[in-house]
């Protein structure tokens, strides 16, 4: 992790197991609800709209995104943030549904590949419009440019690459 570049000196900083004053507490516990309500209402509003909860459209978004429009299961893992096994389980759902396909990797066989098909392309062409409405009305419309500006360096300051790794657009 990044060292916080806007902080307090060393000296003046709490303790870390002193308790959060009410500015830290309102910012930590504002992300965790936020990102909360607003994962769950674009979950809604997709699954409602096109039968594809949110994670399966970003594993979609990000298929499209990747080189050849597959990826090795670690990576997909990785960038969609879920475990093996629960991406496991979804590539299954999504290849049962005609969406992605899977490959076996030559190099490795012990790895695979999951791959876009045409109808998951569509899927996710379809559910696009859909997905980029609701981020825009729920979060990105409640602020200015420059605020935006903010968010993205404070993100990029939390994680480094988080808005410019490959994959990374929302779409």
């Amino acid at each position: 992790m990044a060292t916080p570049t806007h902080t307090a000196s060393r000296s003046e900083r709490p303790a870390a197991a002193d308790p959060l004053d009410d500015r830290e507490l309102r910012a930590w516990r504002g992300m965790l609800r936020i990102h909360a309500t607003l994962t769950k209402a674009l979950d809604a509003e997709l699954e409602a709209a096109h039968g594809l909860p949110l994670t399966s459209y970003e594993v979609l978004l990000h298929l499209d995104d990747a080189e050849g429009q597959r990826m090795r299961m670690s990576d997909l893992a990785t960038t969609v943030i879920l475990s093996r096994s629960g991406l496991t389980r979804l590539v299954d759902r999504l290849e049962r549904e005609g969406l992605i396909a899977r490959e076996s990797c030559a190099s490795d066989a012990r790895g695979s590949f999951a791959t876009l098909t045409p109808a998951g392309r569509r899927k996710l062409a379809a559910a696009r419009a859909t997905h980029l409405a609701g981020v825009r009305s729920m979060f990105l419309d409640h602020f200015s440019g420059e605020e935006l500006e903010l968010l993205g360096s404070a993100w990029e300051r939390l994680l480094p690459g988080v808005g410019s790794a490959p994959g990374a657009r929302c779409g």
